[in-house]
């Protein structure tokens, strides 16, 4: 396609896809509801399976989202607690049960070890930003914690997937997740992709009617970027030749 005809140039669209960053601080404005079903619209231009859009969204804004807030907080707070006090506690929880995650908990597993060097990047990279030092647990275990308040976020938008459908509705709705973003990115707004979230399902299911043939596979943090520091991290990202796989052949 001839740029002429375009809004935008390509390096204006690689620059623009370039700018985005996960925000990690947001500041209490609400986002208008305008923007947020337009934000939402443009997420269903992304290809899909079939067009078959195996996914749901459960959009979490006011009492809704402090009361899903507040039992995440609250749970985090008792596995966190018993986590870090020897194995008599962890016992004490398995009998209890509350703060064990009711869902997705494979999130807790360890990454393969071509993958894990890149995890333990970030979260360095991360922490010492936070002022986190290394085997503080209390420290990172409160820094943890803004997960559950959605780092201040008004909007906490929940991801399901239609399990008929398994790694395909994953992939359309990463698909979908991802104009979302940059959907919202466009108006000024910022978004945190939070798997962190997805470990008590029960939570949700107790605000909003989700039939029992979607999982939840994530979370989406969606407001205003404060001018913290954290809002301007970059993560380290690959290079292309680590993404493309060599030929047999040549």
């Amino acid at each position: 396609m001839n740029n002429s005809n375009t809004a935008f140039s390509s390096k204006d669209f690689s620059n623009f896809l370039a700018s985005r960053r996960s925000t990690r601080d947001f500041l209490p404005t609400p986002v208008p509801q305008e923007i947020l079903d337009q934000i939402l619209k443009d997420s269903l231009t992304a290809a899909s399976w079939s067009n078959t859009r195996p996914f749901k969204v459960a959009v979490a804004t006011g009492p809704t989202r402090d009361r899903i807030s507040s039992e995440f907080l609250s749970r985090w707070a008792a596995l966190s607690r018993i986590l870090r006090k020897g194995f008599k506690n962890k016992l004490r929880i398995i009998y209890s049960r509350y703060g064990l995650p009711t869902s997705n908990r494979s999130i807790a597993r360890p990454y393969p070890t071509e993958l894990k060097p890149r995890s333990e990047r970030v979260g360095k990279e991360l922490y010492e930003l936070f002022g986190v030092k290394r085997g503080d647990r209390a420290a990172r275990d409160q820094q943890w914690a803004k997960n559950y308040s959605f780092f201040g976020a008004p909007v906490e938008l929940f991801i399901y997937i239609h399990k008929s459908l398994h790694i395909y509705a994953a992939s359309d709705a990463g698909l979908m997740m991802s104009n979302l973003m940059l959907s919202a990115h466009s108006h000024g707004l910022g978004t945190c992709a939070q798997g962190a979230v997805a470990v008590w399902d029960d939570v949700v299911r107790k605000e909003f009617d989700i039939s029992k043939d979607y999982r939840l596979l994530c979370g989406i943090a969606i407001g205003y970027p404060s001018d913290s520091p954290v809002n301007a991290f970059q993560a380290h990202r690959i290079d292309v030749s680590e993404m493309v796989v060599s030929s047999k052949n040549l």
